[in-house]
């Protein structure tokens, strides 16, 4: 899904209705209905809705949605932060529809007199005061109604943005803004939705109206969603065999590092791969085979140390034939003579290869040995291993993340996915997706390796769609730590956990990808204070809800 700055959408907007023919009153009524069968479907539970609204755009959807809830036999208090004859355009035409006497606050002491706050009491609140088109910063009367969503303990869904939040943002956003439970967006993300955290529950984009060939941006950034995603992971041809889903050789280990291997294997084996080896030093080769007995194992010759020798050369060139997809780094070790072989290797294979933790580090000072022009070369690197290759601080790294991977990819031709908090797959050509499933719990050793057999198997399953390979790998491995995250919790998570999680992961992103209205940018997992927010929904008033506002 396309990310788009707030001009790009009212631009999106306006084509769709001058270009498209879909009247703007038709996206805003759209708009609405999507937030209220976002309640109805979240907050069932919710009888009585307070719907703060603003005179923009924003507040017109609030009506909307105060409309068809109050339709839906819901409590509804509409509070106006605005003269109503200040009212224009599509916003003033959904106002003169509410079936409410709305509340008026013309200033702050109306908002705060005894007559309103007698009436703020619900279960529920909406923020419909400023959208995504809103610049800050924010005060007088909107930043005081702010400040009650803030320090009420009624959850809050949000519509479009937290108001006061600034869309375009690509970080922490600075300034008053209001605190959401969940927000409902439209059309596509904006930049904030992705990269500032506006939210501990879930956001949705819903669709409105605009066609997907009037979605455009100069941003080259998509959020990976589990719609993106669909095609790779449906059900299999009921004649299929281990041979339609690829053969991956895991190349790593030494002594002491052998588990990091064996879950690279296995992790290949739990996303998709038909078969899976791993090459792996003849002292160690026991132990890896001991783990798992779905994997096919292969000894190689090693050094005093117990890693990979050079002389192993040879046999990895013939492991390599016939091979899908060829991961090269788990536990492999820094030694400079394997080093030196992992760059032979790279520099000679022809097959796809996923380039990870050592096996990037043997690149350290080397970097003009890396290059993937002409075939499918991606590295997984840690923002550690990323400061590295690139030669600077990991603070440089997280200071710019987007930048600093965009260029490594450019200048080397290779698919870069800068693992951490939002990870990033990018292209050489700087298209990039950022991925929004994962959790805290991911931060212990071994995830990485789960994540470089899981993106072998993507690769080898999908060849010829290798950036959404990669996309459903990075999608699918925080998925299935945010599953685990549910039984487990982010302390006692560990990597293989991952493992156990990515079933239940695949059966998320299927059944999500196949909605066709709200679409989650992220997890919907539920953990701490929000938690016991989210209501359960009454689902007799939701069907019916949806059958009447069904849109042809």
């Amino acid at each position: 899904m396309k990310i788009v700055t707030a001009a790009e959408m009212r631009a999106i907007d306006r084509a769709t209705s001058e270009r498209y023919g879909v009247p703007s009153l038709t996206l805003m009524e759209n708009a609405g209905a999507a937030v209220a069968e976002h309640v109805l479907a979240h907050y069932g539970a919710a009888q009585k809705i307070v719907v703060f609204c603003g005179k923009g755009n924003n507040g017109g959807d609030g009506f909307v949605a105060a409309r068809l809830l109050h339709e839906e036999g819901k409590t509804v208090q509409v509070i106006l932060l605005a003269d109503p004859a200040g009212l224009r355009g599509d916003a003033a035409a959904m106002f003169s529809k509410l079936p409410v006497d709305p509340i008026i606050a013309h200033s702050n002491e109306e908002l705060h007199s005894d007559r309103v706050q007698l009436l703020l009491a619900g279960d529920l609140y909406l923020d419909a005061i400023l959208g995504t088109g809103f610049k800050p910063p924010v005060d007088g009367l909107y930043s005081d109604a702010i400040a009650i969503l803030n320090t009420s303990h009624v959850p809050v869904v949000a519509v479009d943005i937290p108001s006061g939040a600034d869309a375009d943002a690509m970080g922490p956003q600075k300034g008053i803004i209001a605190r959401a439970d969940s927000i409902i967006t439209f059309t596509a993300a904006r930049p904030a939705h992705v990269f500032s955290s506006l939210s501990e529950g879930p956001t949705y984009v819903a669709e409105i109206g605009s066609p997907s060939g009037g979605i455009i941006s100069s941003l080259q950034l998509n959020v990976i969603t589990p719609r993106d995603l669909a095609p790779l992971i449906e059900p299999r041809p009921v004649e299929s065999n281990k041979g339609n889903y690829g053969h991956m050789l895991v190349v790593g280990g030494s002594v002491g590092k052998a588990g990091s291997v064996a879950m690279a294997g296995m992790a290949a084996l739990r996303a998709g791969a038909g078969l899976a080896t791993v090459a792996t030093p003849k002292s160690v080769l026991p132990t890896v085979a001991g783990f798992h007995p779905e994997l096919m194992t292969e000894p190689l010759a090693e050094t005093r140390a117990g890693t990979i020798a050079a002389g192993a050369g040879g046999r990895l060139d013939a492991l390599v034939k016939g091979k899908s997809v060829l991961a090269i780094g788990p536990g492999i070790s820094r030694l400079p003579e394997t080093s030196e072989l992992v760059r032979t290797l790279v520099s000679k294979s022809e097959v796809p290869i996923v380039l990870d933790a050592d096996g990037l580090n043997a690149f350290d000072g080397h970097t003009d040995e890396l290059s993937g022009k002409g075939r499918v070369l991606v590295i997984t690197p840690h923002p550690g291993e990323m400061a590295r290759l690139v030669g600077c601080t990991i603070a440089e790294v997280q200071k710019d993340r987007m930048g600093v991977a965009r260029q490594f990819a450019r200048e080397h031709e290779l698919t870069v996915v800068l693992k951490g908090h939002r990870t990033l797959v990018v292209q050489p050509h700087g298209e990039a997706w950022i991925n929004t499933t994962g959790n805290p719990g991911m931060s212990t050793g071994g995830t990485g390796d789960i994540l470089t057999g899981m993106v072998a198997a993507m690769l080898g399953q999908h060849p010829d769609n290798p950036v959404l390979a990669v996309c459903a790998a990075v999608h699918l491995h925080g998925l299935a730590g945010d599953v685990m995250l549910e039984s487990v919790g982010e302390h006692s998570m560990v990597a293989t956990d991952l493992l156990r999680g990515l079933p239940e992961a695949f059966w998320r992103a299927q059944k999500t990808g196949r909605q066709t209205n709200l679409l989650p940018l992220g997890a919907q997992h539920r953990t701490g204070r929000n938690a016991s927010r989210e209501r359960t929904a009454d689902s007799s008033s939701l069907a019916s809800f949806k059958r009447r506002n069904e849109k042809g």
